[in-house]
């Protein structure tokens, strides 16, 4: 099917809406393959009130392509969040995305969607960093998203390892029989459930695209803290699914990341940068670490430790 006919609906999960999610929504509404419906997860009403956005989208003349589902912040869940949230969907293409991932060009949905044909179920897009991003985060967006596109199956997992089955959903297309097949996301994961997906759906026979011509911006301006609480996160995601991440070594990964970004850091005479990625690289470590044995730890260490201190207040069912 030709993809300005394909029908695709695209569901965001947010949390405290702004002008970059107003921008967000203007430049999908402009796309050359339109979504026929932008499925908006909000966890907070009481700030998606106070921000005015539904009035800047009226006056935009976008607000009849926007559907609004408020989810107590309480209630939200990085899996379960966005299975709801395409259960409101009856389009048999959907596209996830963060509320912070920035269409660069009007092409983004039409090349997210190209690739997805046969086998190749789910594509995800190529993120640039913001301007402005400091040279560790500009390397790592570089590291993990370079400029050729790949196609992923099952068999290259002795070869990528971890990164067969990296697959980010900040902005990812999904076709939808496979997701339902598959069973959507793992419910109540702390994280990585984009990875978790990908992993069952290669499992199952079908491939990933990854699509560098599809384009959003997207980085984060982490502290060494804040690397320390999502690497430990990241980590009991992994220890808590041992179906996927068994027997796969996700250090080796992390450390050719240092080693290149060094030598990336020193070509171009930013060694004074080095003293971060030391640190930060360390936190994540370390993070990495205590996420992995985080059944040793006790409760209250746990929750310290833990970028998502409210998923470890809900029961585990």
């Amino acid at each position: 099917m030709e993809n300005n006919k394909m029908q695709v609906d695209v569901v965001i999960p947010v949390y405290g809406p702004d002008e970059a999610f107003v921008t967000q929504l203007s430049r999908l509404a402009r796309q050359t393959v339109q979504p026929e419906r932008i499925i908006i997860m909000n966890t907070d009403p009481a700030r998606w009130e106070q921000s005015g956005v539904e009035g800047k989208l009226i006056q935009l003349g976008i607000a009849p392509l926007c559907e609004l589902h408020h989810v107590r912040r309480t209630q939200f869940d990085h899996g379960g969040t966005r299975n709801l949230g395409v259960s409101f969907s009856a389009a048999p293409y959907f596209i996830l995305m963060t509320q912070d991932a920035l269409p660069i060009n009007e092409h983004l949905i039409e090349n997210l969607l190209r690739p997805l044909e046969g086998a190749v179920q789910m594509s995800y897009a190529r993120q640039i960093p913001y301007r402005g991003a400091d040279p560790l985060e500009r390397f790592s967006r570089h590291f993990n998203y370079p400029e050729q596109s790949r196609i992923k199956s099952i068999s290259d997992l002795p070869k990528l390892g971890i990164k067969t089955y990296f697959a980010s959903n900040v902005c990812a297309a999904y076709e939808r029989s496979s997701f339902d097949r598959i069973g959507g996301f793992t419910e109540r994961t702390i994280f990585n459930e984009d990875m978790i997906y990908a992993a069952a759906l290669l499992r199952s026979g079908a491939k990933i695209a990854y699509a560098s011509d599809a384009l959003v911006r997207h980085s984060h301006h982490y502290t060494a803290v804040q690397q320390f609480h999502r690497n430990f996160d990241l980590a009991v995601s992994q220890a808590e699914h041992p179906e996927v991440f068994a027997g796969i070594r996700s250090e080796g990964e992390g450390f050719r990341m240092v080693r290149e970004t060094a030598v990336w850091l020193k070509r171009r005479g930013m060694t004074a940068y080095l003293p971060a990625l030391f640190l930060q690289s360390g936190a994540k470590y370390l993070g990495y670490l205590l996420g992995k044995n985080h059944r040793r730890l006790p409760e209250g260490v746990v929750k310290r430790c833990s970028m998502n201190r409210a998923y470890w207040e809900k029961p585990n069912e």
